[in-house]
């Protein structure tokens, strides 16, 4: 056949260590029809300050791939809620070959059509806090690529006519497609005719949605006559693929002819009809490829040597699981992203008949629903049992409903089909499922009551009990509790959510509480962080004393923001907020910043230097509150205003050691024992922010922060300054009858007190 190769690549994205799935790196691909390999190129580079980053420890770094919906991953091998279903999913690690790049390639043969997601992480580290900007990052990016290989013009098979093929002796297989409708409860696949050099030297396999693989149910017809392939409980609304493939070593060219039948489960005795219906009767696309692109629809081809399609006769037999049953609709009801409640017609409370299943399907839309939680609840209602000893089995399967002809199974599964099994009696009333990041499309719900025995279980009889169910569609499992925080996350145009967990709690639903911290470790560390900010008290009492009172009220701001900032700051429970959280965090972090600005501008002595020192108060005050806004966690919002706050204090200090020719401030007591050890313990306070702090030490190193930095206010800030000369008022000086007066403007301060002026000659 011919082949046609497509290209997909998306952007390089920095990879984050794991601690739940909100922090991974999610990547979304759709792979078309008919691709028979998939190949994912996975590039990973380091970068560090803008190059590659040669110098960054080399870091593994896991791959995770799933068809339909997100992977569900755990790697740090948490619980899982109750009643949760986990998807199963396949995981690559990826290893450094060179020092800053390193390439993985993953193949596919087969793959399923439609959405693929891959995800990525880091492997969890320490949790260190580190201020934005100190250093440069190592970062990892990476960047995943996808090759895909497909078939065009597959011939396609319509049930009930043969297709004749013969195969040259170059030639190793032939493909071919069918669609399988809704209501379909068995595919039968035959090879009539078969002629070659050593009988019928034939494979035959069968496979759902992508072409057959190695493992796909085969059937060799040199063992088999006739050479049948059945498959039970198909997948409704999907393409069937059937692969002929010569035994290897055979010579010379074989002729075969290819059937298929579809069995009518809403007519068992009944097959699909022997002539090519319409694409509207049989719930099939209107336009699809075939050998001679042909679209259903339209009139049979010509007869040809290679390739004759005419009825065959389809014999009428009656299979015990070929039986299906109404499947009643539900109604979608979108109240929000990952919001949606399915309503049953006639409900919320089902009748489950003892002769028969009571089915419901439950659609959920391609993209928009796989990113949340599929719910399923079951509740008993016991007094519609009569006494009876009754189990109502509920199967969820997806695109396809089990109908099994054997009523005492209780099984969800069979050999090309898995299911989740749920059951309520009168013992348990209630049972739950929940399915995180369900495959969209159709997910069957089928319903039957049996009455337990000494024999097992056995169909009842004369009792209908009545169940309520309830089906809805939820961002997160049970909004992640007390202890986690539902995310809506995004890439691209997909929407996804994820707990976020805090306090120590881990899992998918932020349940697992190995690591929890208690009530009262969290009690002590909010008490730790709240309190330590009373250390402020002391340099507030010194600042009044001193009369600084502008500087006491941003000492009092400081305290009072910043410890009803870390009360509402707490990962746990106890919590205390108010105001908005982020209210409390702007004025905390601008408070820290103006205490510094005040306490070095105090320090600099400006007011006999420049006589509206007050002016840089406010300036300070804007830039600040400007800084704050562009970002609050950058390196130079803290570090550029207090080094303009220090040059501003150097120059003044400079300028009198200058003009008095004495080194300023003068005595040797207040450095040694005021201005030494504050720089050090402010010095130590940064240290300790920068370096030290970790998510686990953060409640203490954090209290030490404040009490270090409340304890250098206090001895950097200086005494009370001494107050100025003002020239009094000169004695009256009698003599030609004249009074020297002083100068008015000069008593209120308004011009130098040194320079002395005559305002009026008084008569005496």
């Amino acid at each position: 056949g011919l082949f046609v190769t497509d290209y997909f690549t998306r952007t390089p994205r920095k990879l984050s260590p794991f601690r739940s799935f909100a922090s991974i790196e999610l990547f979304h691909f759709h792979i078309p029809e008919d691709t028979v390999i998939a190949v994912w190129n996975l590039i990973t580079f380091k970068e560090q300050g803008g190059t590659f980053g040669d110098q960054c420890p080399d870091r593994s770094i896991t791959v995770y791939f799933r068809s339909g919906a997100p992977s569900v991953i755990n790697p740090l091998h948490t619980h899982f809620p109750r009643d949760t279903a986990v998807p199963g999913s396949f995981a690559l690690t990826l290893t450094w070959t060179l020092p800053n790049r390193t390439t993985g390639v993953f193949n596919v043969t087969s793959p399923l059509p439609g959405d693929w997601f891959l995800a990525a992480h880091l492997p969890k580290d320490e949790g260190k806090i580190s201020v934005k900007g100190l250093y440069e990052e190592c970062q990892y990016l990476f960047q995943p690529q996808l090759i895909v290989q497909r078939l065009v013009n597959i011939a396609v098979l319509y049930p009930g006519h043969v297709t004749e093929q013969s195969m040259a002796p170059h030639n190793r297989s032939c493909l071919y497609k069918v669609f399988v409708p809704s209501y379909t409860s068995r595919v039968l696949v035959e090879v009539l005719r078969c002629r070659g050099a050593e009988g019928c030297p034939l494979w035959l396999r069968v496979r759902a949605k992508a072409p057959p693989l190695h493992n796909s149910t085969t059937l060799d017809c040199r063992e088999h006559t006739p050479c049948q392939l059945a498959q039970d409980l198909p997948f409704w609304q999907h393409w069937y693929y059937v692969l002929v493939e010569k035994h290897p070593g055979v010579p010379g060219t074989v002729s075969f002819q290819v059937t298929v039948q579809l069995t009518d489960c809403s007519r068992p005795s009944l097959a699909r009809p022997p002539f090519l219906p319409s694409s509207a009767s049989m719930n099939m696309p209107h336009s699809f490829g075939s050998a001679g692109g042909l679209a259903l629809g339209d009139s049979p081809p010509p007869t040809s040597p290679n390739d004759t399609k005419h009825p065959v006769p389809i014999p009428v037999t009656s299979h015990a699981g070929e039986r299906c049953w109404p499947v009643r609709p539900t109604l979608r009801n979108e109240l929000d992203t990952f919001s949606v409640h399915f309503y049953i017609f006639f409900g919320p409370n089902v009748s489950v008949p003892p002769d028969r299943p009571a089915v419901f399907v439950i659609n959920l839309l391609p993209v928009l629903d796989s990113g949340g939680v599929l719910n399923l609840e079951l509740r008993l209602n016991v007094s519609s049992l009569c006494g009876e000893n009754v189990t109502v089995f509920g199967c969820l399967n997806h695109e396809v409903p089990l109908t099994s002809g054997d009523n005492t199974s209780v099984t969800c599964e069979t050999e090309s089909l898995a299911g989740f099994l749920l059951s309520v009696n009168a013992t348990a009333s209630l049972s739950r499922l929940r399915i995180p990041y369900p495959q969209t499309g159709s997910w069957y719900l089928s319903l039957r009551s049996l009455c337990a025995t000494e024999h097992g279980f056995e169909p009842c009889i004369n009792v209908t009990a009545e169940v309520y169910l309830r089906a809805y569609l939820s961002p997160c499992i049970n909004d992640c509790g007390i202890y986690g925080q539902c995310k809506l996350l995004r890439t691209n145009n997909y929407l996804y959510a994820a707990c976020e967990c805090k306090a120590g709690w881990n899992g998918w639903g932020c349940t697992d509480n190995a690591e929890a911290f208690s009530y009262g470790f969290q009690l002590l560390s909010t008490l730790l962080l709240c309190l330590s900010n009373v250390m402020f008290v002391p340099p507030v009492a010194i600042a009044v004393r001193s009369h600084y009172l502008l500087e006491a009220a941003v000492y009092i701001f400081t305290m009072f923001f910043s410890t009803f900032y870390h009360a509402c700051d707490q990962p746990g429970i106890v919590v205390f907020c108010i105001m908005e959280y982020d209210v409390l965090q702007f004025c905390d972090f601008l408070g820290s910043l103006m205490s510094v600005w005040v306490t070095v501008i105090a320090m600099a002595r400006l007011q006999p230097i420049v006589k509206q020192a007050s002016v840089l108060y406010l300036l300070g005050a804007m830039l600040l509150s400007m800084a704050l806004q562009m970002d609050r966690h950058g390196l130079w919002n803290l570090l550029g205003p207090s080094l303009f706050a220090l040059g501003i204090m150097a120059v003044a200090w400079t300028a009198r050691t200058i003009r008095r020719r004495h080194c300023y401030p003068p005595t040797w007591k207040r450095w040694a024992f005021y201005l030494c050890p504050g720089a050090l313990i402010a010095a130590a306070a940064v240290l300790l922010y920068a370096f030290v702090e970790t998510e686990e030490n953060y409640f203490y190193i954090h209290s030490i922060w404040h009490l270090l930095i409340a304890g250098s206010v206090g001895f950097l800030l200086p005494p009370r300054a001494k107050p100025s000369r003002r020239l009094g008022p000169l004695p009256r000086r009698k003599g030609c009858g004249y009074q020297l007066c002083v100068n008015e403007q000069e008593e209120l301060g308004l011009v130098d007190p040194a320079v002395a002026s005559i305002n009026s000659i008084c008569t005496s």
